[in-house]
């Protein structure tokens, strides 16, 4: 049965299911999986339950926990090559007579150090009957969207406590190794650029891909050197568009992660009534309404959810008004869907709704100076000739909570290039802000210029003139992300700007622009399969409006698909909290977190990383499979 993903989703599940499970299609014994925390979260994202039963996987467990032993079946096992799981695998086969299982299949998802490697192999060599390394460090996030499993990069990137250290270096090389997983998941070797600037992070990481690139494609199962593919790496750093990261977003999935007590992606809303009942909804791509609505601006959700949920009353309204057998009959069939179309409807209206409620009591009024500020002109396209005047009625309205006013100051800040000691100084004072004061002074560290100064002074990408575009007053702001995409596209990036790490394919290297605008609409996917991708990372997380700007490329430049990725998906609250921490020493940092995720969530306690993923990973389509789900989560 395949499973209902797109994309990169899709990408990961083929190379799961050729990597692993195709080593047992010849055999019809049901077989017991073994995961760990990373590897549940992978599977939760690419498939469901029902598609690994398809596989002749009858049950899934921890590789951590302790487990009834069940010696006539066999176990794979699908884990990171770390000292924790491979414990986990090697307490299972301890003696022969007391082995967990028949026989184990290891799949690692990265290379195997030798001492982990040597350890299996005097521990329990004869209990393994196969041992492969499937190369796949990443997580799709969406289909066009990718993240990497390394929680406290942006600490690591940019704290100035870390500097003399080796954990900038190794942790550059980390992301390194799992950037070139995706590219091996793709088929892709793709040329590597990156944005020069004041730091070296972005030119570091490009050669670190670059030399990783050309180590897998030299030892690959094929053991052939693997030429340039027609895609191309752009690596930039977080610092090259800060206004994305804290302007407020008005297009759906951007402003419900932003206003909202999203978790985990899971919505919590109550049902109507004075006894309505808490209800949870996860977001995410099996939901073809989200997929439809995420990236639209919030004005055409509000308007277009009421005309779908009052057509779908009416289908079944009509249905009921047939009294004929038959048509009773058809009915009864329809009505599960019409209630799950239904029930989807009214989830993203209650969103919707939530995210309008905020808006109307303080956000409408910030937007505007946002967008004034960003952009250095007003809806009408005159200059701001004082930005300090366009900002001084946030910081004096005191129905706007600091986060607003942290987040206008820093848009202030960067459409100046920096302001002075003294008056920085006197913002924070006046608007009371002195104990998250380090949320603006500490953009420093990500090469932003906080203190203007001659030396201080940021370059600017050159923007495209979009006032011809239609767009609504108060989103009139593009990330600077797009440009880049666009440009690259149209082989438009200044080489002395957006060097090359590598010798790129004609397809970008001035024989020709990439742009297909004229190829006729049916063929987009056809021409996309052997034509070009563009893949795109940022180094210390990407915002939703910078993964937008993935998918509205995409669309316009149809023979060329951009993907985008990062080190974590930002959040503006979620990215002054890092900023923050950045002064903090590394053994403060994850309990200053965890501090900050209860003060926003402060009625409910965070889940653990394990619990969460069992817990949303699989749509458990029987009692059975959900009685397995509550075993695994106690």
């Amino acid at each position: 049965m395949a499973p209902a993903v797109r994309g990169l989703k899709s990408f990961v599940w083929q190379r799961l299911k050729s990597a692993v499970f195709d080593d047992f299609s010849k055999e019809e014994e049901w077989k017991i999986m073994l995961l760990d925390d990373y590897t549940t979260k992978l599977l939760s994202l690419c498939c469901k339950m029902t598609d690994l039963l398809a596989e002749g996987v009858t049950v899934v467990e921890n590789v951590y926990k302790m487990r009834e032993p069940v010696p006539h079946m066999k176990a794979i096992y699908l884990i990171t090559p770390t000292k924790k799981s491979v414990d986990g695998l090697i307490d299972d086969f301890i003696t022969k007579s007391s082995s967990r299982y028949k026989a184990a299949y290891v799949y690692f998802t990265d290379f195997c150090p030798d001492s982990l490697f040597n350890k299996i192999k005097a521990s329990c060599a004869k209990s393994i009957k196969k041992c492969k390394e499937i190369n796949i460090s990443f997580f799709p996030y969406e289909s066009q969207v990718f993240t990497l499993n390394i929680p406290d990069a942006f600490y690591r990137c940019y704290s100035p406590t870390l500097e003399r250290t080796k954990d900038k270096d190794a942790v550059l090389q980390v992301m390194a190794e799992q950037i070139v997983t995706l590219c091996a998941t793709l088929d892709e070797n793709p040329g590597v650029r990156y944005k020069s600037g004041p730091s070296d992070r972005a030119s570091k990481l490009a050669q670190l891909v670059e030399k990783a690139l050309e180590n897998y494609y030299k030892t690959d199962e094929k053991s052939q050197i693997k030429a340039k593919t027609h895609s191309q790496l752009i690596i930039i750093d977080r610092g090259f568009d800060p206004v994305s990261t804290v302007l407020h977003e008005l297009t759906f999935q951007a402003m419900a992660y932003d206003l909202l007590p999203i978790e985990n992606d899971t919505y919590k809303y109550k049902t109507e009534g004075s006894g309505g009942k808490e209800k949870e909804a996860i977001l995410e791509e099996d939901d073809d309404l989200w997929v439809k609505m995420r990236h639209k601006h919030i004005a055409d959700v509000i308007e277009e959810l009421p005309k779908l949920l009052k057509d779908a009353s009416s289908k079944t309204k009509a249905a009921e008004g047939k009294l004929s057998i038959s048509a009773l009959s058809q009915l009864m069939k329809k009505m599960p869907l019409y209630r799950k179309e239904i029930s989807k409807q009214v989830v993203h209206l209650n969103i919707a709704e939530d995210c309008m409620s905020k808006f109307k009591s303080n956000i409408e009024r910030l937007c505007k100076t946002e967008q004034d500020l960003a952009l250095g002109t007003d809806a009408e396209g005159q200059k701001v000739k004082d930005s300090m005047r366009v900002l001084l009625p946030v910081l004096l309205n005191k129905s706007h909570d600091s986060y607003d006013k942290i987040r206008a100051i820093l848009l202030y800040i960067f459409s100046t290039n920096g302001t002075t000691q003294e008056n920085l100084d006197k913002l924070i004072q006046n608007v009371q802000i002195e104990s998250d004061s380090d949320m603006i002074r500490n953009w420093k560290y990500l090469d932003v210029p906080v203190i203007s100064s001659f030396v201080a002074q940021q370059h600017k990408y050159a923007r495209r003139d979009r006032s011809k575009e239609e767009t609504f007053q108060l989103s009139r702001w593009t990330p600077v992300i797009k440009d880049v995409m666009e440009d690259a596209i149209e082989n438009k990036l200044d080489s002395k700007d957006w060097p090359y790490c590598s010798r790129c394919p004609p397809t970008w290297n001035g024989a020709g622009a990439v742009s297909a605008r004229q190829k006729p609409r049916a063929s987009c996917r056809e021409e996309r399969r052997s034509s070009a991708r563009l893949i795109v990372f940022v180094i210390g997380g990407v915002t939703y409006s910078e993964m937008r700007s993935a998918y509205e490329v995409s669309e316009a430049y149809k023979s060329c698909e951009v993907v985008i990725g990062s080190t974590h998906i930002l959040t503006p609250r979620r990215l002054l909290e890092e900023v923050k921490s950045l002064s903090k020493p590394k053994d403060m940092i994850n309990n200053h977190i965890i501090k900050n995720v209860k003060e926003f969530c402060p009625d409910k306690q965070k889940p653990s990383i394990s619990e969460y993923t069992y817990k949303v990973c699989y749509s458990f389509e029987s009692s059975y499979f959900h009685v397995m789900h509550i075993k695994i989560l106690t």
